[in-house]
């Protein structure tokens, strides 16, 4: 069964150009999420899809398989222009959603980097959060020592998949948080590089 996002304004604009002006017309594009097995999040994650003139084909939801991150996996396959394809995918980004994969984008590549310092009293799920902010990678798996807590040195392994040529944004992004987290790089480690 095939359902519709967005009002029947915003999908005139998915529609093939007909006046020649060589517009592409609607394509079938999938995108995979990540998203947090809370009430609402797939509902929110397919606002930005409606709110750009998106056409739903389907969606895959597999609640009982989670990614090393504890998030659950969602491909959602739609049916819009490129130019509205780009537009779901920035909004999506710009909503806080985790993209993992947008079309034809792969995240080709992966880093491993260290952290060492106060991870718990820097905030870690700060630290996340702003590095899955860098456009071309996000985090595939975290590993975690504190054996005394917060005011303690403590240390968080981070492997981040990012898209090809991309790991030097990536890198560059965890060494600015690290510098003003008072937190030490070790970089890269084996099954990554720059």
């Amino acid at each position: 069964m095939t359902s519709t996002l967005g009002s029947d304004a915003d999908r005139e604009g998915s529609r093939p150009a007909e006046d020649g002006s060589g517009h592409d017309g609607p394509q079938p594009h999938t995108i995979r999420l990540e998203l947090a097995d809370e009430p609402g999040e797939l509902l929110a994650a397919l606002e930005p899809i409606s709110e750009n003139g998106g056409n739903l084909l389907s969606i895959f939801h597999e609640r009982g398989n989670v990614t090393p991150r504890g998030r659950i996996p969602v491909e959602v396959d739609i049916e819009a222009t490129p130019d509205r394809f780009e537009a779901i995918v920035a909004a999506l980004r710009d909503a806080g959603v985790n993209v993992v994969q947008a079309g034809a984008e792969r995240y080709a590549e992966e880093l491993v980097v260290l952290l060492v310092g106060d991870i718990v009293g820097a905030d870690l799920s700060d630290t996340l959060r702003r590095v899955e902010g860098c456009p071309s990678a996000s985090v595939a798996d975290v590993s975690v020592n504190a054996p005394a807590g917060r005011g303690e040195s403590s240390s968080a392994r981070l492997r981040l998949a990012t898209r090809a040529g991309g790991s030097v944004e990536a890198l560059s992004t965890v060494r600015e948080l690290a510098a003003e987290k008072d937190l030490h790089v070790v970089e890269p480690l084996a099954g990554g590089g720059v």
